[in-house]
């Protein structure tokens, strides 16, 4: 049975790193590019949401049906085309803003990669409903869940040092 990770900061308050806030704003503006987020993003702690996912319902005793089991999942994003995404979150304010009733879990935006690369994700897509939304995807993802892997060496083509920009991509589509 899988086992709720310990926090990385049992006191966080869930509030987003002013450094990571500054850059994403910096970047929605024009003023700063992908490499100053991914700089932010480096070293900050993220949320990962978990959703309860029924399993089995049955009808009770006045004839309603009602949860019999639950499960936690990991939710992904599936683009139009077919890729998905991990979601994480800058702070407790983004992860309500998308879905309320998730559930986060710390995660360091490395191991929030890494774990994108182990699911098969093509991105990891930050604060999904705003106030900024970011991206990472391709040999940047790869290089930074590499990073956290311990893997650097087996990466060809790779500069793990210097990120280049990545041009903005919208994952959804409001309606």
């Amino acid at each position: 049975m899988p086992s709720i990770p310990r926090p990385l900061d049992p006191h966080d308050d869930g509030g987003a790193a002013p450094a990571v806030a500054a850059a994403l704003a910096s970047y929605q503006e024009g003023a700063a590019d992908a490499a100053d987020v991914l700089n932010a993003l480096s070293g900050a702690r993220l949320l990962v949401p978990v959703v309860a996912l029924l399993t089995e319902s049955e009808v009770g005793a006045h004839g309603l049906r009602q949860e019999k089991e639950s499960e936690m999942a990991l939710p992904k994003l599936v683009g139009a085309d077919g890729r998905q995404a991990v979601l994480a979150f800058t702070g407790s304010e983004a992860l309500a803003r998308w879905r309320p009733d998730a559930r986060p879990i710390q995660a360091t935006a490395l191991q929030v990669c890494q774990a994108a690369v182990q699911e098969k994700a093509a991105a990891v897509v930050v604060d999904v409903a705003g106030p900024v939304q970011f991206v990472i995807e391709g040999a940047v993802l790869e290089a930074l869940a590499a990073v956290e892997s311990g893997t650097v060496d087996r990466l060809d083509g790779v500069t793990v040092a210097k990120v280049e920009p990545v041009r903005r991509r919208r994952w959804f589509s409001r309606k």
